[in-house]
């Protein structure tokens, strides 16, 4: 049996109808259960993996913790120049990976090839990054005593991926990583497996064209028994996990037992604040982009749209006439806006969400059903509803955005800030005043804190990640390639000067 003549690009990612799904000791393997990774549009089959078992896992942990002896003692500028041909290597296939991200995931085909460039740029980022892991030199107290902070690698970093971003955010993680000296054990999400495989196959390639150890790069395609391996096991000192605030919150609790560290990238809320001097027409646009884009299944998409009552039913208008004019269809075709949810479990939740929230007195003004098709269609929905109303505070992860009117500058921050989760946030106006309230103590609380732009669309330069519920971690850009390193605070004597002892004959 082979690929279905549409998949018939996935060859040159080195997939078949089926495959190996664990990357352990520089072989491929797997002797756990048969996954079927299917296509949201029509939920046909695509290709099977094999995933790992537990044996597996272990084998592969064992392999990765003595690669881990060499490679932290590989220079950082030699690590960095792997991460480069990791890039180069992305970017002869950046077509084919991002076809496949728009075919397995379910996201409109630029979308897909961006997720695949997200990588390539972050790996751009790690190879400068590469020659700037600098410490710094502190004023001793002590005479003739020097003082010192050194970056040293942990080891081994465990990057736990979602279904939403089934390769950018190994990116995120895994190129810093790598240049800060460490191996990556990687599990990515059950639901697309073929992203996890065809990924590997490319960083593989890299390290044995290298003669380096095929297990600096390990990988598992497998379900929760494999990330809880992740979350319990000593050997790994960081785990990065990307999911929903729930499972996140057991995975910091499993790993905080052994005192390891946890890098959390959970549920986003976010909140688009639209002034009464705000360009209603940026604002519009941005809305749909943020709101619409993913099939509202990015951590940033905009999920609560706040406006001044002034401009109220200006903006909801427009809305409504943009959002009439969404294209829903298949991904990977030109002109498409709308895929599809990503499994026919979202789609039965996006019914259960419809019924809650107008169960909670939310008004649907456009959108609200599935479209019938054998896929996992659904309309962009607009509802109006109250601030107050306990669905707003949790995220449905769909195209469902709830708007709400405020009056002044105050109310609107308050509602921003009055969900539990804390990731992206933005507000439209021209006033400088409102902008640096905004981005000020008192302003919005979350991580990422917009002007005159959507709550998506974040730049890997800058440091990724959200407050509260969001879990607080931060990943890509800034200085967040400290948290994959260990600071040692470093005192040298170098006058070998004695220290006091009053009274004490030492001969």
């Amino acid at each position: 049996m082979g690929l279905a003549k549409e998949y018939g690009f996935m060859n040159e990612i080195g997939l078949g109808p089926r495959n190996l799904g664990c990357y352990v000791n520089g072989v491929w393997k797997g002797s756990g259960p048969v996954a079927s990774s299917s296509n949201p549009a029509n939920n046909q089959i695509i290709a099977e993996v094999v995933e790992a078992s537990t044996q597996d896992y272990e084998e592969g942990l064992e392999a990765c913790s003595e690669a881990a002896k060499v490679w932290m003692q590989v220079p950082a500028p030699k690590r960095g120049e792997i991460v480069r041909q990791i890039g180069d290597a992305l970017r002869g296939k950046l077509h084919q990976l991002g076809r496949l991200v728009s075919l397995e995931m379910g996201k409109i085909l630029p979308e897909g090839i961006g997720e695949v460039q997200e990588i390539i740029d972050m790996c751009d980022f790690s190879v400068g990054l590469s020659r700037q892991l600098n410490g710094s030199i502190i004023p001793s107290e002590r005479p003739n005593h020097a003082m010192m902070e050194m970056w040293n690698p942990l080891g081994i970093v465990g990057v736990i991926t979602a279904f939403n971003f089934p390769c950018a955010v190994l990116g995120w993680n895994a190129c810093i990583a790598l240049v800060c000296g460490n191996c990556v054990v990687w599990k990515g999400a059950p639901t697309t497996p073929l992203i996890t495989v065809a990924m590997t196959k490319l960083v593989a390639g890299v390290l044995e064209k290298n003669n380096l150890p095929g297990a600096i790069f390990t990988s598992f395609c497998g379900g929760a028994e494999i990330g809880q391996a992740i979350a319990k096991d000593r050997r790994i000192p960081l785990v990065s996990f990307t999911g929903s605030s729930k499972v996140g919150l057991m995975v910091q609790q499993t790993v905080n037992e052994r005192y390891g560290k946890c890098l959390l990238e959970l549920s986003g809320n976010n909140a688009i604040v639209v002034m009464d001097d705000a360009d209603i027409q940026l604002a519009v646009r941005s809305v749909l982009f943020a709101a619409v884009g993913t099939a509202g299944q990015r951590c940033t998409t905009c999920r609560r749209l706040l406006l001044h009552e002034s401009i109220y039913q200006k903006v909801l208008d427009q809305l409504v006439d943009v959002y009439k004019q969404v294209t829903i269809g298949n991904p990977l075709e030109k002109g498409t806006l709308l895929g599809p949810l990503h499994t026919s479990d979202s789609r039965k939740n996006f019914e259960k969400g419809i019924e809650i929230i107008k169960s909670q007195g939310g008004k649907i003004v456009t959108g609200g059903s599935v479209v019938e098709s054998e896929g996992n269609f659904v309309q962009p929905t607009i509802v109006e509803i109250s601030a107050n109303a306990n669905v707003v505070k949790e995220e449905l992860f769909a195209p469902v955005l709830y708007v709400m009117k405020f009056q002044t500058l105050k109310e609107a921050i308050e509602i921003n800030n009055s969900v539990p989760q804390g990731l992206s946030s933005s507000i439209f106006t021209r006033r400088p005043e409102i902008i640096f309230k905004w981005i000020g103590p008192q302003g919005s609380d979350c991580g990422i804190v917009n002007v005159n732009i959507p709550t998506n669309g974040a730049e890997i330069g800058g440091a990724f990640g959200g407050e509260k519920a969001t879990g607080g971690g931060r990943e890509a850009g800034s200085d967040s390639w400290k948290q994959y390193m260990r600071r040692s605070t470093c005192t040298i004597n170098y006058g070998n000067e004695l220290p006091l002892a009053q009274g004490i004959n030492f001969g």
